[in-house]
């Protein structure tokens, strides 16, 4: 008779491990409380899922701040190459954009959903939805099976925890493995949230709420003016500060600090040196140098910025230009290249795209993923405390650890 592996979650890791185990003959029973899989993944990258980061492993570990090292095995035995390979031949064709990011030609998260419950039901597996596990049943320190909510008991070889993590509620990642690991032992390292939209000190970026800016630098800094990260790329302004990708990046950079203390600095003109600009600023003036001080930054600035640039200028903004001094204009080049902004916090975990913390990776085999507490009892995805940056890597943990679970279990 064949063992019986029970995976609860059909998100990216759960979907994984439920068709890699199936494959190896062993009878598959995924468990997912949704009424349908991947709700997580089906959001991921706008919709159009970044599947992962086309880099070597060095790369992916150095992209992963959250216990990187623990992920050596893993992505050894089922790398970003062996991932893409696996969807290529699945049928799904894969393009690569700008920083090795990896997506669906189609553009479509769907797809990525439909071809991993298709090739677990290839193999065999039973998915069952509307299915909420209540706990994990053990006999004599290993898995005997899993009882759900409903009371029904199903009995099982090994058990393969893959609930996600605790961001996004909404689509069922609401923190219930953490729960069911704690009842049997384990240890879940502190929550908090990661790729995480940031709160300002500032009231003004409210004003700017929905306005993107393309092709801006940022540069984080501590409270001593320490650089802590640099980028560049698109961001957002909001009711509540910033947002956007080069915002979410940078929020994990300053998550050792809480969230706190730290400045944002934007600078909306980075391919012209301060020299530049003022000489373009200074055309600008002479183009405009009738009109009064706030209607002369169209043609340098978005409409909906040029109100906040005004007042923070210090310029009167009815000044007529002509009489603008040389100090004003380079005080306002000089904001133009150093906007700041106090960052007074982040947005709640439940608005993070990914959950940093999570069950310790000390207790758990990162050759097998399986638990060194408990026999047969696994895990993979989000449920370990493992986090890494925007541009496919989180869902590159995923995958490779939901693999390894699944041969492993």
């Amino acid at each position: 008779m064949s063992k019986r592996a029970v995976i609860v979650g059909a998100g990216a890791a759960g979907l994984m491990a439920a068709g890699k185990a199936a494959e190896r003959g062993l009878e598959v029973i995924l468990l997912e409380k949704n009424d349908r899989p991947g709700k997580k993944l089906r959001i991921s990258g706008k919709g159009r899922c970044n599947i992962t980061n086309n880099t070597d492993i060095e790369g992916l570990i150095r992209n992963i701040p959250g216990n990187g090292n623990f992920l050596y095995s893993s992505f050894y035995t089922f790398s970003n190459e062996d991932l893409m390979r696996f969807f290529e031949e699945e049928g799904l064709k894969l393009k690569t954009e700008r920083g090795g990011r990896v997506f669906p030609v189609t553009d479509n998260a769907k797809d990525v959903v439909a071809l991993l419950v298709r090739h677990a039901q290839k193999h065999g597996t039973e998915i069952r939805y509307n299915s909420q596990v209540e706990s994990i049943e053990t006999k004599d320190n290993a898995v005997s099976g899993v009882r759900l909510k409903n009371g029904e008991l199903i009995e099982a070889d090994s058990v393969i925890l893959a609930t996600g993590g605790a961001s996004y509620p909404g689509t069922g990642s609401t923190g219930d493995g953490y729960k069911m690991a704690r009842k049997l032992g384990h240890t879940v390292t502190p929550l908090k949230p990661s790729l995480v939209p940031l709160v300002s000190v500032q009231k003004w970026p409210a004003s700017l709420q929905g306005l993107s800016l393309r092709n801006i630098s940022i540069t984080m800094l501590d409270n001593n003016r320490k650089k802590i990260y640099t980028d560049f790329g698109e961001m957002l302004f909001t009711h509540f500060g910033v947002s956007g990708p080069v915002i979410l990046s940078a929020s994990r950079h300053i998550m050792q600090y809480d969230y706190r203390n730290v400045y944002l600095v934007i600078d909306l003109k980075p391919a012209l040196s301060e020299e530049k600009l003022d000489a373009r600023v200074q055309r600008d003036f002479e183009k405009y140098s009738r009109k009064q001080y706030k209607n002369s930054l169209d043609d340098l600035l978005p409409q909906k910025l040029i109100p906040v640039i005004t007042e923070l200028s210090g310029i009167p903004e009815d000044k007529p230009v002509n009489q603008i001094t040389k100090a004003e204009r380079k005080a306002l080049v000089k904001l133009l290249k150093n906007l700041e902004i106090e960052i007074a916090g982040s947005r709640p975990l439940a608005e993070a795209i990914v959950t940093a913390g999570g069950v310790d990776t000390d207790e758990i085999d990162p050759a097998t993923m399986e638990s060194k507490l408990i026999k047969g009892l696994f895990f993979a995805g989000e449920i370990i405390d493992v986090d890494g940056y925007t541009g496919g890597f989180n869902l590159t943990i995923a995958f490779s650890t939901g693999y390894t679970a699944g041969i492993s279990c």
